[in-house]
């Protein structure tokens, strides 16, 4: 299960997730119908920071996003080592996200963390594709939950049981997420 539509309905409002601005982003809901209406693209990717973390323009404005209930390994941070399939990790979501993909970016209960980075599920406009649950399944990422945005905790672990079940991505090659290199 790749897309959102099949599984989350939209509201239209970031205002009512307690951010500061309205803008198109939503949280999840199940207050609608799953698969009634199409998504609508929200943002434009800019471009990539690493695994889990682009920059993308919002309404004019240029926000880091972290995409919810995943990490990646490491390959950027100044304070950590890199981590075994960190690259890989990074260049598979630059090569399916390319600078100038349409995007529809939607909020789960928190908005934003302590690094004032947007907190949101990505889903690429053009085929909606989930980009967060198929970084799981390809094993390029691992699940990392923070309370209170779980809402596909179960949906992302079951994801990362059977990618770590059949050796995929960093699961076969690392043995697991959080892998330094040597």
């Amino acid at each position: 299960m790749r897309t959102l539509l099949s599984s989350v309905a939209i509201c239209l409002v970031l205002a009512s997730c307690g951010a500061a601005t309205s803008t198109s982003i939503a949280p999840v809901s199940s207050t609608t119908s799953p698969g009634s209406e199409r998504l609508t693209s929200n943002a434009t990717v800019e471009r990539i920071v690493d695994g889990d973390t682009l920059i993308a323009d919002v309404d004019g404005r240029r926000e880091r996003v972290r995409l919810l209930g995943i990490d990646t390994p490491e390959s950027v941070a100044e304070n950590r080592p890199d981590q075994c399939y960190g690259e890989e990790s990074s260049d598979y979501l630059k090569a399916i996200l390319p600078a100038g993909s349409a995007i529809t970016l939607i909020l789960d209960e928190e908005a934003r963390d302590q690094y004032d980075r947007l907190l949101a599920y990505v889903i690429r406009s053009s085929d909606e594709l989930f980009v967060n649950l198929d970084l799981l399944e390809r094993g390029y990422a691992g699940v990392l939950i923070y309370d209170p945005n779980d809402y596909y905790e179960s949906l992302f672990r079951d994801a990362e049981r059977v990618a770590a079940a059949n050796g995929v991505g960093l699961w076969g090659v690392c043995g697991g997420p959080d892998v330094p290199l040597e």
